[in-house]
């Protein structure tokens, strides 16, 4: 274990002390408002209640994200009406999931597709997993084994994706999504899965495993608080903008004819 000191540190504050923990898949679930702010950030609707779940609603009411760590095996289950050409389509997720990995898929419902085909290996292959073909089904798994993605097709032509990681006592979590799930967003979840960057926990919530990798860090409140901030602000940023390009612009010069009483009515 490395442990590393932060500088800028401000009057009166105490430093708390969080872990970088690698491999981020088997990090632990972590904060879930790391994905709920985001989402409330860029216009979705939080309908839990007192008590409950957590359960989110995308603007245009398409699609449901809920958390309920209440029941067992428990954790995500995001669910979208059929939309145009787009099925209706699920993923389910495990609690034990990091929240930063969920949030990969997460994130990406808020933004507009790509005009680029999505590639869900592309991620994986770029940070070296080891890829395996079996017939009709396609494997990838981290450099240390403790990862994977799976594709699988059964003799009708439906396909199922699979994912998770496994530590060496067993722990872990899985993730599944249904044939019709949008190609986009599984590569989202496995660009976020494959990702090499370290995800921050706080002391007592990184998981015992020999299989994990720690550095130490003294990381300010006031800090926390503003990475917290920045990804809130981007997404708020983010979301202004595209209402912006869907709103028609205000006019600039009146109406022919358009009197206060057509003002009052319009109103």
């Amino acid at each position: 274990m490395r442990k590393t000191q932060w500088q800028g540190w401000g009057p009166g504050e105490q430093a708390e002390q969080h872990y970088l923990v690698e491999p981020r898949a088997l990090a632990g679930g972590g904060d879930i408002r790391h994905v709920s702010e985001f989402l409330r950030a860029s216009g979705w609707q939080d309908r839990s209640k007192m008590g409950g779940p957590l359960v989110m609603e995308s603007p245009d009411r398409a699609v449901r994200l809920s958390y309920d760590p209440y029941t067992q095996p428990g954790g995500w289950t995001i669910r979208s009406a059929a939309q145009g050409n787009q099925a209706e389509w699920w993923a389910v997720i495990g609690r034990q999931a990091p929240v930063e990995i969920v949030a990969g898929l997460t994130d990406a419902l808020t933004r507009s597709r790509s005009a680029h085909a999505p590639n869900v290996w592309a991620p994986l292959q770029e940070q070296h997993w080891h890829t395996q073909f079996e017939g009709r089904n396609y494997t990838a798994a981290s450099p240390d084994s403790t990862a994977w993605m799976h594709f699988r097709q059964d003799g009708d032509g439906n396909a199922l994706w699979w994912s998770g990681a496994r530590d060496e006592r067993g722990n872990g979590w899985t993730a599944q999504f249904a044939p019709s799930t949008p190609m986009h967003l599984v590569q989202a979840f496995s660009t976020a899965l494959a990702s090499p960057e370290p995800v921050m926990r706080p002391r007592g919530r990184v998981p015992h495993s020999t299989k994990i990798r720690t550095t130490s860090v003294s990381v300010l409140p006031s800090q926390l608080g503003a990475w917290q901030q920045a990804r809130i602000t981007a997404a708020r940023a983010a979301t202004w903008a595209r209402n912006s390009v869907r709103s028609p612009r205000p006019r600039t010069t009146p109406r022919p004819h358009a009197g206060a009483g057509a003002f009052r009515a319009r109103r």
